[in-house]
C-alpha cells in the first residue's frame, strides 16, 4: 500500500495548479510540437492540428501510445474511485479501490524498466507513491474541511510534480523539465478539482473535469511514447 466550503483560497490553489501553461508546455514536450490533445483556458479539451511537415508515429511508437494512455487512464480511474468511495464513507469500496490503485502504479513505473533499469523502475514507483500519498492528503483535509490540510497537501502535490520532472527529463532529454513539471502540477489541479465538485455534489461539473482529465492524461502518455521512440530509435 502507499504510504500514507470550497474556500477562496482553495479556489485559488486550483486554478494556480490547472493553469500553469499547459498548452505552452503540451507544445514543447512533444517532439516536433505535435500534440494528441491541446488545453484550452478552462480545462477544455479540444483536436489539435497536426501540420503536413510532422513525421508520422511508426507503428510500434503508436502501439507503445496505447498502452501509456491505458495504464494513465487506470490512474486516474481508480484515484476518482478512491475519492468518492472516500467522500460516500464507504470503506470496503475505498479499500478495493486503493488496491488497484497501487497496482497500477507500479505498473506505470514497470513500463520503463525496459529502456532504464530495475533501479528507475524502484525509483519511479516510489515518486508515484509520492503523488498519490500528496492527492490522498487532499482528499481527507477536504472530507474534514481542514483547509490548512488543503494547504499542505497542495504544497506535496508540487513538489512531486518537479520531483517526477526532473528525474524522467535526467532519464530521457527528450522530455524537458520544465515542460513535464506544467504538465504535472496541471494534472495534480486536476484532481484537487475532482475532489472538490465531488465533495460538492456537483457530478455535471465532474464530468466536464473527467473529461479535461483524460485528455489531458493522453498529452503526458503521447509525450513519454514519442520521447521514448526517439531516444531509443532502434527499439521503434
Amino acid at each position: 500500500m502507499f504510504n500514507n466550503h470550497n474556500s477562496t483560497g482553495a479556489s485559488n490553489r486550483r486554478h494556480v495548479l490547472m493553469m500553469v501553461g499547459v498548452a505552452g508546455a503540451v507544445a514543447s514536450v512533444l517532439p516536433g510540437g505535435r500534440t494528441a490533445f491541446a488545453a484550452e483556458p478552462h480545462g477544455n479539451v479540444a483536436t489539435a492540428h497536426v501540420t503536413a511537415k510532422q513525421k508520422p508515429r511508426s507503428v510500434k511508437t503508436s502501439q507503445t501510445a496505447a498502452v501509456l494512455r491505458d495504464l494513465w487512464i487506470g490512474h486516474i480511474f481508480w484515484v476518482r474511485s478512491v475519492s468518492l468511495a472516500a467522500i460516500e464513507k464507504n470503506d470496503s469500496a475505498m479499500k478495493a479501490a486503493e488496491q488497484q490503485a497501487v497496482a497500477n502504479a507500479q505498473a506505470i513505473a514497470a513500463s520503463i524498466e525496459p529502456f532504464y533499469g530495475v533501479a528507475a523502475k524502484e525509483a519511479f514507483f516510489k515518486l508515484l507513491a509520492g503523488h498519490y500519498g500528496a492527492v490522498k492528503a487532499y482528499l481527507v483535509a477536504t472530507t474534514g474541511d481542514n483547509s490548512s490540510g488543503q494547504t499542505a497537501a497542495t504544497q506535496s502535490l508540487t513538489s512531486n510534480a518537479e520531483a517526477i520532472a526532473v528525474f524522467l527529463s535526467k532519464a530521457n532529454p527528450n522530455l524537458p523539465k520544465e515542460a513535464l513539471q506544467s504538465l504535472l502540477l496541471a494534472h495534480g489541479g486536476h484532481h484537487i478539482q475532482q475532489i472538490q465538485e465531488l465533495k460538492d455534489r456537483n457530478y455535471a461539473a465532474e464530468a466536464k473535469t473527467w473529461e479535461s482529465m483524460k485528455g489531458h492524461i493522453y498529452q503526458i502518455a503521447d509525450a513519454t511514447a514519442d520521447a521514448l521512440a526517439k531516444q531509443f530509435p532502434k527499439q521503434f
